[in-house]
């Protein structure tokens, strides 16, 4: 963990050089208190939740304020490896952690918290009339995918082995609320995103259920990164512990 605000810090984040539980010295908190700054790296697909959890922690530990930034998990980890502060990583599956903890980024053993599944989301009103997985592949539908380095987009390839269906996104995106995002806007007629997406998007999305993608689930990932002191194990026992669960359940993820 760390410290925010002082020149050190930012010269050596600017060089690429900075390293996870450096301390830079006390920014001031509400009140005028000094803030000790937990910095979490999370998938796109946990940014609901690890919202929720933040400010949960945050009421038990007024000293600490949780610095939150959520991307796709593969650029989470590109991000930390090049030196961006960082005392918790969460990615989308265990893929993407597994790629952190052979750079040296974390510290101990990841763990599972939750299980993720992919499903198909429709603008509201479903215009392209899509009713299965077989007509994202029909002339003229506009499908929205995950890129294959991300774990949305690695799952929705063995989607598509499972159905035996080859898809054409017409996009790939970076993070799975890129996804979500073309589809409500109307920019394509489906798209591919976690089951927890497609309930926090509400009526803005309609659902198509895939019955083969419970061949595809996501085991998301936490982790504290090296030299990261007590808050961010604290954290982590938030997240794996029964609150945790109760805020990920709500959000429709399943149990680890």
């Amino acid at each position: 963990m760390h410290t925010r605000t002082t020149a050190v810090a930012l010269l050596l984040a600017g060089l690429g050089l900075g390293a996870a539980g450096c301390g830079a010295g006390p920014s001031p908190a509400a009140g005028g208190e000094p803030a000790t700054v937990l910095d979490v790296h999370a998938a796109a697909s946990l940014t609901d939740v690890f919202t929720e959890l933040a400010e949960q922690f945050e009421a038990q530990h007024p000293e600490v304020e949780v610095s939150l930034n959520f991307a796709g998990s593969s650029a989470l980890v590109q991000q930390i490896a090049a030196g961006a502060p960082a005392d918790v990583l969460a990615t989308a599956d265990e893929r993407s952690m597994a790629a952190a903890v052979d750079a040296g980024l974390v510290d101990g053993a990841p763990e599972v918290f939750a299980t993720n599944v992919l499903t198909v989301v429709v603008p509201a009103g479903n215009p392209a009339g899509v009713g299965t997985f077989r007509d994202l592949a029909e002339p003229g539908v506009q499908v929205v995918v995950c890129a294959p380095q991300v774990p949305c987009g690695a799952a929705a390839e063995r989607v598509e082995e499972a159905t035996g269906v080859r898809l054409s996104p017409v996009s790939e995106e970076g993070a799975v609320t890129g996804v979500l995002g073309k589809v409500v806007s109307g920019q394509a007629d489906a798209g591919l995103v976690y089951a927890t997406d497609a309930r926090s998007a509400g009526d803005a999305v309609e659902v198509v259920e895939v019955p083969q993608a419970s061949r595809a689930v996501t085991r998301p990932a936490v982790a504290a990164l090296a030299d990261a002191d007590a808050p961010a194990r604290q954290f982590l026992e938030l997240v794996a512990g029964d609150r945790g669960r109760e805020v990920l359940a709500r959000a429709g993820f399943g149990a680890p």
